[in-house]
């Protein structure tokens, strides 16, 4: 029993060493880098260019530049970086927030799925090119194949737009502050409305993802079931599309500044100084 209790210690100061909030800076910043180019996307496809609006639409975009197979490189190891610090974040708690469940499991699905977007990564790099909206399209055509298999896929839709819903309030209220610490005086309105316009944006998207989710559960369609990209391309299509997309995207782009300002201003283990 000793020896497990020692080694639990181990493991908890590890969880909040100086390494881990170097994974976890390491992993803010490839976060942000994948919203600003994602927004960037969100606008070139307002303008009628072809693009996926996805992450996996911003690797493969990425993978195309010059340089484009070591920067993905980095943002795989950025992705499993922001990985294991969620997983750690979900065993010990979270900074800012405490010990209870909710974020600790809210940090558990973050660190599955930016271990799945490092795989994605990786698949890429080794020549894979199906898109993540078909991927996401089959799955759910997969599960309503199947009994219970609706009702399973518009449960996923509730939880995506109410983890929107959650987002639009955290942007609008400001509660992301709760994240950072002392902010150097001439950052702090700065970071404010980039946190504020960033998450709000983002819990847009997300809901209108989710939506569009429990649409394809409603009407065993698992053509709607695309993710972003889906919501985009619907979006689209609305009356003043056009203008709402760009404006999602710039709201993307701005995020990702928000998730670069994290990056370096955060309080991301309970060694941070506040």
């Amino acid at each position: 029993m000793t020896g497990s209790t020692e080694v639990d210690g181990v493991a908890a100061d590890a969880a909040s060493s100086g390494p881990m909030g170097w994974l976890a800076r390491v992993g803010l910043t490839a976060r942000g880098v994948i919203y600003l180019v994602m927004g960037w996307l969100a606008i070139q496809l307002a303008m009628g260019a072809r693009a996926d609006v996805d992450q996996r639409g911003v690797l493969a975009e990425i993978l195309d530049q010059p340089a484009g197979r070591a920067l993905v490189g980095l943002l795989a190891l950025g992705f499993a970086a922001y990985a294991v610090w969620r997983f750690s974040e979900a065993a010990f708690g979270v900074t800012g927030e405490g010990e209870g469940a909710g974020p600790r499991l809210k940090s558990l699905a973050r660190g599955i799925a930016y271990s799945v977007l490092a795989v994605s990564a990786i698949a890429l790099l080794q020549g894979a090119r199906t898109t993540q909206s078909g991927q996401q399209g089959r799955v759910a055509g997969t599960l309503i194949q199947h009994s219970g298999g609706r009702l399973l896929v518009g449960a996923v839709g509730l939880v995506v737009i109410a983890v929107g819903v959650l987002m639009v309030h955290e942007g609008w209220s400001k509660k992301f502050l709760r994240y950072f610490g002392a902010l150097p005086a001439h950052t702090t309105r700065g970071v404010v409305r980039l946190g504020q316009v960033g998450t709000v944006a983002r819990g847009i998207v997300f809901a209108v993802t989710g939506f569009l989710v429990l649409v394809a559960a409603w009407s065993a369609d698992p053509a709607k079931a695309g993710g972003i990209d889906a919501a985009f391309r619907t979006l689209l299509q609305q009356p003043y599309g056009t203008a709402l997309v760009a404006l999602l995207g710039a709201g993307l782009m701005v995020f990702g500044a928000y998730g670069l300002a994290e990056a370096a201003w955060r309080r991301v283990t309970d060694a941070t100084p506040s």
